[in-house]
């Protein structure tokens, strides 16, 4: 890569940017855009001064959004003939379980624009009917009719015979449709619905991200990557030939640099708490992040590799409201980045979480936060006032309601991260809380000490950490071939024949980048059971992995049945080559940094409070709570009970008394 790598990271109220030179490491941030996401990407490029020899790497959210709002192409789906109902019928389990009439979500693709071909493969992968040529002109002349922009491509089985999917895009292609994403590359696994569901996502996005990524491309000096939802990172051009890979891209970015950090200054086990303007994003990292291969965008299910996290609408920019009952509700509705908090002092009015925190004196007026916004304390006073009862302006009943605000938002993120741990099998004493993005250092010591644990790390970066981790992913290709045999000495043959043709996909694929270093994963159940846990294959030791199975098992559900069945569902091979590391983070050594007073509510009560330049902390610093420690991109408050020092990376380590 080259000499100037840029990370990049889109959220909902600023875009991040950490930009790693020869002269060191330079972090900034900018308002977002939210009606072109690429204006505020290709501000920053500008601000910082990026020219031809950069490398850019960018943690996007425009595939999501195109799902969420339901702003794709138009696309046609082509099934096996009596195989078009697929996205309809789907699964029969109930969300809303006590929901009178359960809604579920519309598909992506209506009933008109779904087709048929006349072909059958069988489970065993024989060809049960050959692709009938008169059904498959029929099908291009439906398709010139139709005009669609894409289509997906999801036949029966067709992920044991690729043969009659490849004929079908050839169809479609000479019919004019350029767009064409085929379910036996896409997802070559079973599961009907998923298959189908995640291929018509892909194909749904695809000139979305298309026009996306070449605009930036053409504005890009130098190359541009795009980073996965599991954490890795794709040139764009592969990105753009498989859009469905990034649809998670930004949150797995956090991860990937919040596992860098603490890796650096000592710990392994982690909870990670990302907390930006509209959301917070929660994972666990015990030695390595979780895993899945299964998530839900929009209702709708998408199985692709990705980091296991778990989002709540709960930002700084959140909104708070009283419900008709006169409750307290604190989002998922947020401020964005226009007109954004009213501290902001941009127009805005309703009250957020960060009003709340200024009104606490947890955000001080006089700090000047990211793209020189200065915090406005009247108009945050305003805002939370709105919560308050009619007439009752004083002191005292803000305080309480914007107590009452960062609760609420605060209680939304302790059972994001009961979810991430408890519901995972994980006692969250045993982690240390890395808090980052724009706001999450401000609730750490909170919620760590909802879940009893006794350490939060503060990198020295917080609010940029997701721009960090896109710089430190790795190059990641992930291949997977569905086998649905025991798990035991008499697979091996095959699982090695398996293994052979994922490793050679996977140095075609890195040809001209390097030789890969290569993972094998296995997705296990017990035989009956419907859904399987991911373990790593070592070499060819089949019986360790389904020991290594019996454990996790046991760890996520509190059981396992030594002495059932496994079966092997799926064979994973993921190939990755490593980034160049990131420059290291000088802090000062020695001297006194300067400090001064300020008051903080506290339990109702206003204390007083040190405040401290970021900057201006040595390594072996220490400091007791109640402090802040102040900066552009993030502010840190370190409650009462609590100690904070600075380690030999820059980290700030915050540890209950």
């Amino acid at each position: 890569m080259s000499t100037v790598r840029v990370g990049v990271d889109v959220g909902g109220t600023f875009t991040d940017f950490a930009v790693a030179a020869s002269d060191g490491l330079h972090i900034f941030k900018v308002s977002s855009t939210p009606h072109d996401p690429s204006a505020a990407v290709l501000d920053g490029l500008r601000r910082a001064g990026i020219r031809s020899d950069a490398t850019v790497v960018h943690g996007s959210t425009v595939a999501t959004n195109a799902v969420l709002e339901r702003k794709g192409a138009r696309t046609v789906l082509v099934t096996t003939a009596g195989f078009r109902d697929v996205l309809e019928i789907a699964r029969q389990n109930r969300p809303a379980l006590y929901a009178i009439e359960p809604r579920k979500p519309d598909p992506l693709i209506e009933r008109e624009l779904r087709l048929e071909v006349d072909e059958r493969v069988g489970a065993d992968g024989a060809v049960r009917r050959p692709l009938d040529r008169e059904s498959l002109d029929r099908l291009t002349e439906e398709v010139r009719g139709l005009a669609p922009e894409a289509a997906a491509v999801c036949l029966l089985f067709s992920f044991l015979r690729p043969s009659h999917e490849r004929s079908v895009r050839a169809a479609l292609r000479r019919a004019g449709v350029r767009w064409v994403s085929i379910s036996s590359e896409v997802l070559p696994e079973h599961r009907e619905y998923e298959r189908t569901s995640t291929t018509v996502v892909d194909a749904y996005v695809a000139p979305v991200m298309g026009r996306y990524i070449r605009r930036l491309e053409r504005a890009v000096p130098g190359q541009l990557w795009i980073v996965q939802s599991s954490g890795g990172v794709l040139r764009s051009s592969e990105a753009a030939a498989a859009p469905v890979q990034s649809v998670l891209s930004g949150p797995a970015a956090g991860v990937v640099g919040a596992r860098a950090v603490a890796a650096a200054s000592g710990f392994d086990h982690i909870v990670t708490l990302d907390m930006g303007g509209t959301s917070t994003d929660v994972a666990i990292c015990p030695g390595e992040p979780l895993r899945r291969n299964d998530a839900t965008i929009g209702g709708l299910p998408v199985a692709i590799p990705m980091t296991d996290i778990h989002t709540v609408g709960a930002g700084g920019g959140s909104i708070a409201a009283r419900d008709e009952a006169g409750g307290l509700r604190v989002g998922p509705r947020s401020a964005g980045a226009q007109p954004g908090p009213a501290a902001y002092g941009r127009g805005g009015l309703e009250p957020t979480v960060t009003d709340a925190n200024v009104v606490l004196g947890r955000l001080i007026p006089d700090a000047t936060l990211a793209d020189d916004v200065a915090l406005d304390a009247s108009a945050a006073a305003a805002a939370i006032a709105r919560l308050t009862p009619a007439g009752d302006e004083s002191i005292d009943t803000r305080h309480r309601a914007a107590a009452a605000v960062v609760a609420v938002a605060d209680a939304h993120m302790e059972r994001a991260l009961r979810v991430i741990t408890l519901e995972r099998g994980y006692d969250p004493r045993d982690f240390t809380l890395v808090a980052f993005g724009g706001a999450g250092p401000l609730h750490g010591c909170a919620l760590a000490e909802r879940l009893e644990i006794d350490r939060v790390l503060v990198p020295r970066y917080p609010g940029v950490l997701s721009a960090l981790g896109a710089l430190s992913g790795e190059h990641v290709r992930e291949y997977s071939a569905t086998l649905l045999r025991p798990a035991t000495a008499r697979s091996v043959r095959a699982l090695a024949s398996a293994f052979g043709r994922l490793e050679r996909t996977a140095r075609r694929d890195f040809a001209g980048s390097g030789r890969p270093r290569v993972r094998r994963l296995l997705d296990l159940r017990y035989a009956g059971q419907s859904f399987e846990l991911t373990v790593p294959l070592r070499g060819r030791n089949i019986a360790g992995a389904v020991r290594a199975f019996h454990r996790r098992h046991h760890e996520r559900y509190a059981h396992s049945r030594p002495e059932a069945a496994v079966e092997i569902v799926v064979a994973r091979l993921i190939a990755s080559l490593d980034q160049p590391p990131l420059p290291g983070v000088e802090p000062p050594v020695g001297g006194r940094p300067s400090s001064r007073r300020t008051s903080v509510v506290v339990d109702g009560e206003a204390k007083p409070a040190r405040v401290f330049r970021r900057a201006e902390l040595p390594v072996g610093f220490r400091a007791r709570g109640p402090l802040l420690v102040l900066q552009e991109d993030a502010t840190t408050w370190v409650s009462p009970g609590w100690r904070a020092q600075v380690d030999d990376q820059a980290a700030l380590i915050l540890e209950r008394n």
